[in-house]
């Protein structure tokens, strides 16, 4: 009887998982594909500099001249904190009621708290420093909420129904 219940819990498990890779996947890819299409259009920047200057900020200003591996490693945070938000919203989603509501007004929502954490927070802590507002800061705040928050809120709700 113990066995039966314990593998009865492991679909649940492993769903869990799954969908938390996939959607991370989905959001990281989304957000890094709309990073790259922004720095293109606003400082003509390659993908390759943008990767880097993520991987600058965890081993400085070398990362610039890295070339392609200090750009993998960049790639690699960008997916760890894309992760993170993600595994952080499906976690919560069952223990907050207000997550499982409108999921364009949460995601929308979820995205504006991502940029909140990531500027107030997560970046100051790197780099030293709090950025102030910018202008320019509406069109991060835009990104993550379409890209991140979006995805990540219809995921879980998609996840969680069916459960």
């Amino acid at each position: 009887m113990k066995n039966q219940a314990a593998n009865q819990g492991a679909p649940i498990t492993s769903g869990l998982i799954q969908a938390i890779l996939l959607t991370g996947l989905l959001a990281g890819t989304l957000d890094i594909l709309a990073a790259f299409t922004h720095a293109f259009v606003a400082n003509e920047t390659t993908p390759i500099r943008v990767l880097q200057f993520i991987a600058s900020k965890a081993v400085g200003p070398d990362a610039f001249s890295g070339g392609l591996p200090m750009a993998l490693l960049g790639l690699f945070f960008h997916f760890i904190i894309a992760y993170s938000w993600t595994t952080l919203f499906f976690l919560l989603y069952p223990r907050l009621k207000f997550l499982s509501g409108n999921k364009i007004m949460v995601g929308l929502a979820y995205g504006v708290f991502v940029w909140l954490m990531m500027n107030l927070i997560v970046l100051p802590i790197v780099n030293g420093a709090f950025q102030p507002f910018q202008l320019q800061s509406v069109i991060g705040i835009v990104i993550l909420m379409v890209c991140i928050g979006l995805p990540i809120s219809w995921m879980a709700g998609k996840y969680y129904s069916g459960r």
